[in-house]
């Protein structure tokens, strides 16, 4: 089978395609650089071979937008690089399937548990806003032209490496300076990028909108202890939560120089978990839990 994959270069591109290629599909890796297709998607309608299945896995992400100019850049790669590529594959010839790598962010909800796919989408702010449209975009886009979509959300991403909220606490507990407050008790939902990547062509064939968790969603506590012990660094320290408070308050004050204010300590404390039973049913999805399968 033919496949083209844009964010070939990226986390989670990457082992999507050594994927893909174990498998012998033929693939045609789409990125700024490095890339059997080169193009900046954000500006340019790419020049595409016609292909099988079209994964878009490209996307900006792991950054709080601090201006205006940021906030758009979220529009111009995940909204605008998703229309230029739609256009460049109508040229080209229509994919059988395309698979659109969102993010459970389209929920907008700081906490919850069990989230279904069918919540309302009230993200608010850039990169949540931005993968609404672009979901929104690819949707349509395939059901006009016949193509089968599906639609991936995921939650933190466990790999080696990882970029974002996992990667810097891996490198806290390295240093020393990462600690869980009140106990690290919140539960988050996270999944490792193998089976993710092994879902992919599952996923493809079959369409729709998927939730992809571990299943286990372990909490903060239980996370940070497992990457200490791999890592043979001490058992990371707690905070209590009132002094958290305390300092969360004098964030409030100081403003965007603090690390820590209501907000951010609302959400480090609260639980967060997607459902993934949808997945379960309809995909086989059976994911290791990240605990036993996250190799650092």
């Amino acid at each position: 089978m033919k496949v083209i994959i844009t964010g070939a270069t990226g986390f989670l591109g990457k082992t999507i395609v050594q994927n893909l290629i174990a498998l012998q599909h033929d693939v045609f890796t789409l990125a700024r650089d490095n890339a059997d297709i080169t193009s900046d998607l954000a500006i340019n309608i790419p020049s595409l071979p016609a292909c099988d299945l079209l994964i878009h896995a490209a996307g900006k992400a792991h950054i709080v937008p601090k201006t205006e100019e940021e906030k758009k850049d979220f529009f111009d790669v995940n909204v605008k690089g998703t229309q230029n590529l739609l256009r460049g594959s109508e040229a080209s010839g229509l994919p059988k399937s395309f698979v659109f790598i969102s993010s459970v962010a389209v929920y907008g909800l700081e906490s919850g548990t069990n989230i279904k796919e069918d919540m309302p989408l009230l993200a608010k702010e850039a990169y949540g806003e931005s993968k609404i449209e672009a979901e929104r975009l690819v949707w349509a886009w395939c059901q006009k032209n016949n193509v089968t979509c599906t639609i991936l959300r995921l939650p933190l991403l466990a790999g080696s490496n990882p970029p974002g909220n996992l990667g810097a606490m891996i490198l806290g507990i390295k240093k020393g300076y990462y600690f869980n407050i009140a106990g690290g008790k919140a539960k988050k939902s996270i999944v490792l990028i193998d089976d993710v990547a092994n879902a992919v062509l599952t996923a493809a064939s079959t369409g729709g909108i998927y939730n992809l968790t571990d299943g286990y969603n372990p909490s903060f506590y239980e996370l940070s202890t497992f990457i200490a012990k791999q890592l043979h660094k001490k058992q990371p320290f707690n905070m209590p939560y009132f002094i958290a408070k305390m300092l969360a308050f004098t964030g409030d004050i100081i403003g965007s120089k603090s690390p820590i204010n209501s907000v951010k300590l609302n959400k480090i404390t609260a639980d967060l978990t997607f459902d993934d039973s949808k997945a379960r049913a309809l995909l086989k999805w059976a994911p290791q839990p990240v605990l036993k399968g996250l190799k650092l």
